[in-house]
């Protein structure tokens, strides 16, 4: 609104309100030595890759084969893993991540909440190891759900190879294995399949072999390399696996592949396998025996797939910035179909990858999986398990988010089982704009669980947990954060600071290119969180380690106040003060008589050397009203002491 200045004199009587003894403490705020990791050659100061970054890679040959009368998965795995480090290492470490679900596994303590039922975990058949071309038997320890290969002569460094070879077999859990399960449906059972075969642990310049034991919360942190694998069913069932299918004219019919074709150029959804087609045997290519499924994926760091004989089918092209397309896909049972529920999901898909590739990094891989069934929300690079019962705003909300995961931590390969916040929280964020972007807004905006937990204003959803002395702080471990935290501290304040930053601190444009130059940076690469902060400071041009400390390394309130307001002539003295020990950059809004506004913004600076600063502002009019954080953006812990008014 246009400001009407009138040439008069006013003076106010002084309104003190209440003063409060500042928590505020400018030294700790504003303290030097943030940063801890100095610059080097392998992560720079700007927050990008150094010239010598190194990380080492794993390639796997896989072979799983279900047996879905004792629900037994039978799998042989063949890695390939490359030393690039400038370590030779004398062990190797994996990932048995099925191990968790044994009666004796460290999961089970995590939390108060034991599990009543159980697997035997991996049996591990036999491993070998292959080194210049020698086979031998390998010697191995297993403790919870990692393995260590001891290797008799040391992998070499800068580019060092060995293979290993893993027999393994293990029973596939029931609902209680919430990531990877199997259900039964009027048409039959989904098998959703994850964390199936031994992953390598990362090895990176940080702090050496990542072991941490897989306990449930904290999700994973893995290697990047090629996936070429093979899936073996009963005939009558349609693998979902991450990928590319490598051989449709031995699985699918021929009806089936031309749709597939005309789905690839096609905007709006094709049914591949209908509803009506999923008693009918002839849905399938034969109608006895097994069927081996083959797909391959390149430069991700995980697969996993859906198995079925009850599933729908359909399938869209997705339109990518640079003019590539790929498919999204989805699959589910009967009991989920309708417009209203996983009639939509593809449509839901398609545009989410569209969005995210065109706001932050083009999605890599050639296809993208919405897979129904009970593990309710989970994700892998290509293929998402989402709710069977799922519908309209839940549906696509939980489908943009999983989606989203293949940006954080799939693209950018952050330690989720260290640092839930920079997948969780990133992608939780990004949600928010794809919300808004969805069919002109159809489920926006967007403020569910993970963002707003009331649903309403996120600034005053958070002050509980800034309140309250028990909220960890946001770098915690994933796993050591408690249940009742998990979501607020893991997704929703990591979120709602990247909100603060666009939308209050440095402003839409100056964000967006730092943080999209964070992403482009760390595609397919291992950042740590001091990487994201500098990557941050540098391509915004803002010391933002205030905000770092007091956000994501503390858990401090805010209280900005009002405490005096006194105009004498044409100068309205206005002071405020900072009472608790988070600070932010000060908005302030002045109200005339005339109900013309004026806004004024004051630099977080303001704070470098007071807990108390008095501003002067010329005024020509009547001041009736004077609020700080006007647009109630800012998680206040008072905003009693935020408005000023004439009495």
């Amino acid at each position: 609104m246009r400001h009407l200045l009138l040439s008069f004199t006013l003076v106010l009587s002084i309104s003190d309100f209440a003063q409060s003894q500042s928590l505020y403490d400018p030294a700790e705020t504003f303290a030097p030595g943030f940063y801890a990791n100095k610059s080097s050659s392998i992560r720079s100061a700007n927050g990008a890759p150094g010239l010598a970054y190194w990380q080492n890679r794993a390639d796997y040959t896989l072979q799983a084969t279900i047996d879905t009368a004792k629900q037994l998965l039978t799998g042989y795995a063949v890695i390939h893993y490359t030393n690039n480090s400038p370590d030779p290492l004398s062990s190797l470490w994996l990932q048995l991540d099925q191990n968790t679900y044994q009666k004796g596994a460290r999961s089970n303590y995590l939390t108060d909440q034991q599990p009543q039922e159980f697997t035997t975990g991996y049996s591990i058949d036999d491993v070998q190891i292959q080194q210049n071309e020698k086979i031998t038997r390998a010697n191995y320890i297993i403790t919870d759900t990692r393995m260590q290969v001891r290797l008799g002569k040391a992998l070499p460094a800068k580019s060092g190879t060995i293979t290993i070879r893993i027999k393994y077999h293990y029973t596939i859990p029931g609902a209680f294995g919430g990531r990877t399960d199997y259900v039964k449906t009027k048409n039959g059972t989904i098998y959703e399949i994850a964390q199936w075969y031994p992953r390598m642990c990362v090895y990176d310049d940080l702090i050496g072999w990542n072991t941490q034991p897989f306990l449930g919360s904290g999700e994973f942190y893995c290697e990047y390399g090629n996936f070429d694998y093979s899936v073996t069913v009963p005939w009558n069932m349609i693998v979902a696996g991450a990928g590319e299918l490598q051989n449709p004219t031995e699985v699918l019919t021929q009806k089936q592949i031309e749709r597939l074709t005309a789905a690839r150029n096609s905007d709006k959804t094709v049914i591949i396998r209908s509803a009506a087609e999923i008693t009918d045997p002839h849905s399938r290519p034969v109608q006895k025996g097994n069927l081996t499924w083959r797909f391959k994926m390149n430069n991700t760091r995980d697969v996993a797939f859906g198995a079925s004989a009850a599933f729908i089918w359909d399938a869209a092209r997705v339109n990518l910035p640079s003019g590539k397309k790929c498919m999204a896909m989805s699959v589910f049972p009967v009991e989920s179909d309708g417009n209203d529920a996983w009639g939509r999901s593809t449509e839901y898909l398609k545009a989410s990858i569209e969005h995210f590739s065109e706001t932050w990094f083009e999605y890599p891989y050639p296809t993208a999986i919405n897979e129904a069934g009970i593990a309710g929300g989970m994700e892998y690079p290509g293929i998402l398990f989402d709710g069977i019962n799922d519908k309209g705003k839940e549906l696509y909300w939980v489908t943009a988010h999983e989606i989203g995961h293949n940006w954080f931590p799939m693209i950018v390969g952050s330690n989720e089982r260290s640092h839930a916040w920079m997948d969780e929280g990133f992608n939780t964020f990004i949600d928010l704009y794809a919300s808004d972007a969805f069919n002109k807004g159809e489920y926006a905006p967007k403020r569910d669980s993970e963002y707003a937990p009331g649903g309403g204003n996120p600034a005053d959803e958070i002050l509980p947990y800034l309140n309250d002395p028990k909220a960890p702080s946001m770098m915690m471990a994933a796993d050591a954060i408690p249940e009742t935290y998990r979501h607020p501290i893991s997704y929703f304040k990591p979120a709602f600071g990247l909100y603060l930053l666009r939308e209050y601190i440095l402003g839409k444009d100056r964000f967006d290119y730092a943080f999209k130059r964070y992403v482009h940076n760390w595609a397919f690469k291992h950042p740590s969180p001091e990487d994201f902060f500098h990557a941050m400071d540098n391509e915004s041009g803002e010391d933002l380690t205030w905000f770092w400390r007091e956000w994501f390394c503390n858990n401090w309130s805010l209280d900005q106040a009002i405490q005096q307001v006194t105009v004498s002539g044409n100068t309205a003295r206005i002071t405020i003060a900072n009472l608790n020990k988070m600070v932010m950059p000060v908005a302030i809004q002045l109200t005339f008589s005339n109900s013309t506004t004026q806004r004024l913004q004051l630099p977080v600076e303001t704070w470098f050397q007071h807990t108390t600063y008095t501003l002067l502002v010329p005024v020509t009019t009547t001041l009736t009203n004077v609020t700080i954080d006007p647009d109630q953006l800012l998680p206040d812990a008072n905003r009693q002491n935020n408005v000023w008014k004439a009495q």
